[in-house]
């Protein structure tokens, strides 16, 4: 199950809501990989990584620009980092989506989960500290 813990807090209550919002939409995704009832979900699927698509540049434009508001010495790694997300998620082809849904989800959602997870604790987790 994706869902969001204390641990992931970093003390800047924007970012940690929207922080939460990103586990919400891997939550979902996370949902949408265990219903058995619904055979095709294509169309779930591509919805779901284009919200993801969407609020992942809006949340890392957000955390740059506080970074930026705060003169943080790492922002140039974030930002790297932020970039080489963007491009793992834009290069998903969601043509190749109907050959095996189930583990398509999977994939994305173990890459999504083990980014966000490691990001948060290991990266944005330094941006509060004094």
């Amino acid at each position: 199950m994706v869902t969001w813990k204390e641990e992931y807090k970093i003390g800047i209550d924007l970012i940690d809501e929207q922080h939460k919002k990103l586990f919400e939409i891997a939550g979902r995704a996370y949902d949408l990989l265990k219903n058995n009832f619904r055979i095709d979900k294509y169309d779930q699927i591509v919805d779901i990584m284009e919200e993801l698509k969407e609020y992942t540049a809006y949340h890392f434009k957000t955390e740059e620009d506080y970074m930026e508001s705060i003169s943080y010495k790492r922002i140039f790694s974030q930002k790297v980092q932020h970039n080489e997300f963007i491009t793992k998620i834009n290069g998903i082809d969601l043509k190749k989506v109907d050959d095996d849904q189930g583990k398509y989800l999977l994939d994305i959602l173990e890459f999504i989960v083990e980014w966000i997870e490691s990001h948060i604790l290991g990266q944005d987790k330094l941006i509060n500290v004094k």
